[in-house]
């Protein structure tokens, strides 16, 4: 086949080929242009008869030109968007350059969904038409106003017929017959009375059969009477002409019988699913485009409703097919539409959105820069030195800043736009699944509370078995969970608890942001997360005094716990921790990960933990630091066991004064430094658990004053009695968690003791001499006392702690232990709380008080008995 030179454009082309890749290529920007003209005038239509819904009627054949423009121009766009055309002999592929991220489809889309919407809400049986009784009237004003114009326009046409123009035209038998019968049909439409006309039923279909055929006869080239004849027969009574009237009357016919068809041709978009997967990619890259709408997502959803009216009824397959495709595509809308919620909620939340409004001076900040500022005796625009990592008072007001403030309300604006539309969005129904994005409120069935998803799909549509899951709201919840554990370590190490609490914050406050556009508590749904986080056995629990067997803690919980026992408690990085009496935190010789230990262990960070994971986060923490300090215990049991026929020997020497016996008997004595370290290590326990409690207080008597005061006054009247009641035992525990005990340390110890069943034989006894052996160690000749921390510099003065509490502990749990012993050989069973012996309390407080003057005596004995020049 020949190929002759064509012109195109002024250019010279050959072959078909080629003129149909011109012609696609130059075509594009023709239909760019028709489409961005459509934009505009459907989004003013849309806003016209949303103001102005009693011109709808009288407009709705305008309504159907913008839908079927807008839908010819939708069509093509995805017929050429990502095809390549080629038909040469070598079958290169020539791409059409047609730019997939046009953001008019989505404008398009969205008119045509909203003009959609307000046609179908003014015509009769919508879908809530016997539950909406109030729309009665505007149901039936398209079709009310039709009914009025057929009825006026067969007195013009009769009319026209009968001017000297036509009479001069001698219609043959046969037009005139059509002639009258258009007349009779149009004088025999029923007339519109009252509100009733919804009940008002009548076939046009005749009709417009007999127009056509009024048309096929004046335009064929046989007929004596052609269509010119008419014009100029009528168009000269100054109105319209004979086949304006016609024509117009056979469009507003088919407004009164044909409506929803017309509505189901020019607005429906079903052809789109033959291009479902360019629909998604086009979706996906203009939807949070520079110049997309986050809003337009519920038009690109609704276009999967119409996907199954390409299936054929009597092709079991191709239903199923269409189906799947059509669920598949909007399962992967609403993921993109999700996954662009969370980024928006993730760009409000990162250090460009609201933490850059964050950067204010903080008062650690001020002072570092006044420091640096006096240093320096020429003022300068740079930042002081050493400042780098803090911008100077004011940038955030700096010109070249509007860009990210104007970032950050783009952004604020589209999150809450996205919220408004998906809180607003109906159900989405694909043959047998509905989806949900947002908890549904179905009161326009008068049912008073918010139905589950379930529920909503089985009530309003029967037919639908399968509902999903309210998307919104397992996204916003899912990503805050996300970003939680992602916030809780940084780069080096821990995240500090003040700083994480200014994040939980800052994210919390951008989802009260779209809790004000949304029907739903996302409020609650946020500590159910942090409750998820902190505490992750079964509710029922929770009730519960006694520790469960198998203890269950969310995962934020463990990583935060962990890493204070681990680095703190332990020292397993080695980074030198000591504690400070005198200002209540440890510090530390180097940093551990990021930050030294002071930064992470003084009460104000303690406090922003306890309000981050509340009770059951201060519980799990103190349980931990309670299974390490029980094991340290055990140690301290072993090693008395072991030891016991040495610690008595050196009792006995101690007591007589035989200086040789008892020097020989502690030689003897094996990994003594080893059970100092242990005790030391739980001295770091008891005085981590002091400040958590008085954190823990402190946050409680902010938060719950009455509780607080309640618990302060119920511990002075609490009876002195030992053993005391379980009541009392839980009581005291409740308040030395708040540090509104008497002995914190003691009160610990004895719960320690308790539950693992500890200082249970006579080898306990010997604790006093066991603590007194520790004067022989070599750790004292490196012990220094630091004034400015109020501790010694190997925290020693933990030893001291360690041991006060251990020796009053294990006196009130052998006193107890005594006590029920003693009941059991007497009566034959456990005494009641008659038995209760009030000299108890008194009895142990002496038998305490007589054990650590044991420890002090033979302890001085021992140094003064070792003072010598070289020691």
């Amino acid at each position: 086949m020949s190929y002759s030179a064509l012109i195109f454009n002024g250019k010279f082309v050959y072959g078909f080929s080629e003129v149909h890749e011109q012609a696609l290529i130059s075509c594009d920007a023709i239909h760019h242009e028709r489409r961005i003209l459509l934009k505009q005038e459907i989004g003013r239509m849309v806003l016209f008869f949303t103001d102005q819904p009693s011109l709808l009627a009288p407009n709705i054949q305008m309504v159907f030109s913008a839908l079927a423009l807008a839908q010819c121009e939708v069509i093509w766009f995805f017929q050429h968007v990502g095809i390549a055309s080629s038909k040469s002999k070598v079958a290169r592929m020539v791409p059409v350059d047609i730019d997939p991220n046009d953001p008019t489809i989505g404008f398009l889309l969205d008119g045509m969904d909203h003009l959609c919407c307000l046609v179908r809400k003014y015509i009769a049986g919508s879908l809530f038409v016997d539950y909406l009784k109030d729309f009665t009237y505007f149901n039936a004003a398209i079709r009310g106003y039709a009914l009025s114009y057929l009825s006026s326009c067969a007195g013009r046409i009769r009319f026209l017929l009968g001017t000297p123009g036509m009479v001069a035209l001698d219609l043959d038998a046969t037009l005139k017959t059509l002639f009258q019968q258009i007349i009779n049909h149009l004088e025999n439409i029923p007339k519109p009375q009252g509100e009733n006309i919804s009940a008002i039923t009548c076939d046009l279909s005749g009709f417009r059969k007999d127009w056509l055929s009024i048309l096929m006869i004046v335009t064929s080239a046989r007929s004596s009477i052609n269509i010119r004849h008419l014009e100029k027969a009528t168009v000269s009574t100054g109105k319209e002409g004979l086949l304006s009237e016609g024509n117009a009357a056979y469009n507003w016919s088919r407004c009164v019988d044909e409506l929803e068809s017309q509505l189901s041709k020019h607005g429906s978009l079903r052809k789109l699913y033959f291009y479902h997967q360019h629909l998604t990619a086009v979706f996906r890259n203009t939807m949070f485009g520079p110049e997309g709408r986050p809003q337009h997502c519920c038009a690109w959803l609704g276009v999967a409703s119409s996907f199954p009216e390409c299936a054929s009824p009597i092709v079991p397959e191709e239903v199923t097919k269409i189906g799947r495709d059509a669920v598949l595509y909007v399962e992967s809308l609403i993921e993109s539409i999700m996954g662009g919620l969370e980024g928006l909620i993730n760009i409000l939340d990162s250090e460009g959105g609201f933490g850059a409004l964050e950067m204010q001076l903080l008062p650690e900040q001020a002072a570092f820069y006044l420091n640096n500022a006096s240093r320096v005796s020429i003022p300068s625009a740079k930042s002081p030195k050493g400042a780098v990592a803090y911008p100077l008072p004011g940038h955030e007001s700096y010109p070249e800043n509007n860009n990210s403030i104007k970032m950050l309300e783009a952004a604020m604006q589209r999150l809450t736009n996205l919220c408004s539309v998906l809180n607003d969005m109906e159900p989405i129904c694909v043959l047998n699944h509905v989806f949900v994005l947002r908890e549904v409120s179905i009161d326009m069935f008068q049912v008073g509370y918010l139905y589950p998803a379930n529920l909503l799909g089985n009530f309003v549509f029967n037919i639908l078995d399968d509902v999903s899951t309210e998307y919104m709201r397992e996204c916003i919840l899912g990503n805050f969970r996300r970003r939680l554990l992602s916030v809780l370590k940084t780069d080096n190490d821990l995240q500090r608890p003040s700083i994480l609490e200014s994040l939980i914050r800052r994210h919390m406050n951008i989802i009260h942001l779209a809790e004000q556009h949304i029907s739903m508590d996302l409020t609650q749904g946020i500590r159910e997360v942090l409750l998820l986080e902190t505490f992750s056995g079964p509710v029922s629990s929770l009730h519960l005094f006694d520790r469960p067997a198998e203890q269950h803690t969310g995962s934020a919980t463990e990583v935060v716990c962990n890493w204070y026992i681990e680095n703190i408690v332990k020292d397993m990085s080695g980074a030198g921790i000591l504690f400070t009496p005198m200002h209540k935190c440890f510090k530390s010789t180097r940093p551990v990960g990021g930050y030294f230990a002071e930064s992470v262990t003084d009460l104000g960070e303690l406090q922003a933990f306890v309000r981050i994971f509340g009770g059951y986060g201060v519980d799990r923490l103190d349980t931990m630091m309670k299974e390490h300090t029980a094991a340290l215990l055990n140690c301290i049991d072993t090693s008395l066991r072991s030891n016991r026929e040495l610690l008595e020997a050196v009792a006995g020497s101690m007591h007589s004064g035989d200086r040789i016996e008892r020097e020989a008997c502690l030689k003897q004595i094996v990994d003594l430094d080893t059970i100092i370290g242990f005790c030391i290590e739980a001295g770091q326990a008891l005085a981590f658990d002091k400040l958590l409690a008085e954190a823990a207080g402190a946050v409680l008597e902010e938060g719950a004053p009455l509780i607080y005061s309640l618990l302060a006054g119920l511990v002075k009247h609490i009876p002195e009695e030992i053993p005391e009641k379980r009541e009392i035992r839980r009581m005291r525990g409740v308040a030395n968690g708040v540090a509104l005990a008497g002995d914190h340390d003691s009160e610990w110890v004895r719960s320690i003791l308790e539950e693992v069943g500890g200082a249970n034989d006579g080898s306990w006894s010997l604790l006093p001499y066991l603590f007194a052996t520790f004067m022989t160690s070599n750790i004292w000749n490196t012990t220094g006392f630091n004034v400015d921390t109020g501790g010694f510099n190997n925290n020693i003065h933990c030893l001291a702690r360690c041991i006060n509490a251990v020796i009053a502990g294990s006196e009130y749990v052998r006193l107890a232990r005594e006590h029920h012993q003693r009941q059991l050989l007497s009566n034959g069973h456990v005494g009641n709380a008659d038995s209760l012996d009030p000299d108890m309390r008194v009895s142990a407080e002496a038998s305490i008080k007589s054990a650590m003057q044991l420890f002090i005596k033979f302890s001085a004995g021992i140094v003064l008995d070792s003072l010598h020049e070289s020691n």
